[in-house]
């Protein structure tokens, strides 16, 4: 019986093989038409490629040619299959209509897959530029001092113009920067530019730096830091529609009104950062604030989210509204700066979500920069700000400020690390206890002014009484000194014979 359990698993054994193998055969078979008929399509798709119909989606056209980025961008099959497209001359009129259309289709393109094609982390990625091609392909106008090539920068893939330390005494180069994207449409498809010039001898920006011809769409940064400019005329920056990100740092720019003007940013229509650290001259005017504010307002930089202003020496805003004018603004830097407060209208930042007070000079922080940073909690979900390295002192005054951090939601970055002085000492900060109120210690600086007003009012009218009613008083006090001055002599007498007695 056992035996003949066991052939007849054996010959289900084997009946089971015979089918997997059948369908393993199928399964083959299947596969093996499906990737004919896709090899047939795909070949007819490429020959489809270079005859687009009337009347075919535009969004196929441009797909067909992008560099894959699976691939070397800049390999000589890529370039070989990209010099051979061109567009139907049935599908737009004119060959400048076609460069129109395509130009808008790039930069919607550009916003929405940059990010993939330009990835540094891509290990098919590699540039064929060498140093001394880098040189020449800048152009003769910058005598092969500066380096333009396509490089990871910021982790991502752009086209940088760098002309660090070049020792260019003027900003004529700029006006023939080469275009690189612009001339390569086709082959290195949203590779937005970075302009790097620092470290030159400018002293003075005159009007179109980058030439007359809006011939600029891809450049998205510029940085002209460290150029000993001292003045930038207001139309000094034309064509820079598309900039995201300005850097100034490191000059001698001057804020006297009868050489600065107030629209010099006003051409950044897309500007999100700006930074000016350090990037005034030495011994500012006590109104920058307000020409800041001029600068703000008339240059229109609502898109603005990133503001740089540390190592200028600011002590005070006399306006408070200086930041008022930028409702997009998340990071505020004021480090390294001469601020004892805010002095500036916070709660009108709503959006704000940064702000660095690092290195000022704050022994204490008043009450009413707390409440303010505490209502731009209705409008953000968090906001952080930043103390470090202020000379807090160690006494009463400090206590609001220490009981206002155990109760906000507001993060104050480094808590656990900040510092009061004590005779010059740093200590852990701590709550001073046995505090004794003060006269006026809680009142507002206003309010002591104005106290202090009324009494010198109360004092001049009791004198001004006094003179306009001095006959009067002259007649009552005349009396009462007259009855001293007879005491005295008659105490004068009676002291005198009691000597002669003796």
């Amino acid at each position: 019986m056992g035996k003949k359990v066991k052939e007849e698993k054996k010959k289900e054994r084997t009946t089971r093989g015979e089918k997997h193998e059948e369908l393993d055969i199928h399964r083959k078979r299947r596969d093996a038409d499906m990737q004919g008929e896709s090899e047939k399509k795909h070949r007819k798709d490429g020959r489809r490629e270079h005859r687009k119909r009337p009347g075919q989606n535009e969004s196929e056209e441009i797909r067909s040619v992008i560099p894959k980025t699976n691939s070397p961008v800049n390999s000589d099959e890529s370039r070989s299959r990209s010099s051979t497209f061109s567009f139907s001359p049935t599908s737009c009129c004119s060959e400048r209509c076609i460069m129109n259309k395509f130009h808008a289709m790039f930069l919607l393109i550009c916003a929405t897959t940059a990010d993939l094609s330009n990835d540094c982390n891509d290990p098919n990625w590699h540039s064929l530029e060498t140093l001394e091609n880098a040189r020449m392909e800048c152009g003769p106008s910058f005598e092969n001092r500066c380096y333009c090539l396509r490089t990871c920068y910021e982790n991502r893939h752009q086209y940088v113009v760098n002309c660090t330390n070049s020792g260019f005494y003027n900003v004529t180069p700029l006006s023939h920067l080469p275009n690189e994207t612009q001339k390569n449409q086709l082959t290195r498809l949203c590779y937005f530019q970075v302009l790097i010039f620092t470290g030159n001898y400018l002293g003075e920006l005159p009007w179109n730096v980058f030439g007359t011809l809006d011939s600029l769409p891809y450049l998205r940064m510029i940085d002209m830091s460290n150029n000993k400019i001292r003045e930038i005329r207001g139309k000094a920056y034309h064509h820079v529609q598309r900039v995201e990100r300005l850097i100034l740092d490191f000059n001698e720019l001057s804020l006297d009104p009868a050489r600065s003007h107030p629209r010099v940013f006003s051409n950044f229509v897309s500007l999100l950062e700006l930074h000016l650290t350090d990037a005034f001259e030495d011994g500012l005017p006590r109104d920058l604030a307000a020409t800041l504010h001029d600068i703000f307002v008339n240059s229109n930089l609502t898109q603005l989210i990133k503001l740089h202003l540390e190592q200028n020496e600011i002590s005070e805003f006399k306006d408070s509204n200086v930041f008022c004018d930028l409702p997009n603004l998340l990071d505020l830097y004021l480090g390294d700066n001469t601020l004892t407060a805010l002095h500036f209208n916070i709660s009108c930042l709503h959006k704000l979500r940064f702000l660095d007070l690092q290195r000022n000079k704050f022994t204490k922080v008043v009450e009413h920069d707390l409440q303010a940073m505490d209502t731009l909690i209705k409008h953000n979900q968090s906001i952080a700000i930043d103390l470090t390295g202020n000379p807090l002192e160690c006494s009463c005054k400090l206590n609001p400020f220490i009981k206002w951090m155990k109760k906000t939601k507001v993060f104050v970055r480094n808590k656990d690390n900040l510092m009061c002085y004590k005779g010059g000492i740093p200590h852990e900060i701590y709550e001073t206890k046995n505090c004794t109120p003060r006269l006026f210690s809680s009142t507002p600086r206003g309010a002591t002014v104005l106290l202090f007003f009324l009494s010198m009012v109360l004092i001049g009218l009791v004198c001004a009484l006094i003179y306009v009613q001095r006959t009067k008083l002259q007649q009552k006090i005349e009396p009462i000194l007259d009855s001293m001055n007879k005491r005295v002599r008659y105490t004068s007498i009676a002291a005198g014979d009691i000597r002669e007695d003796l």
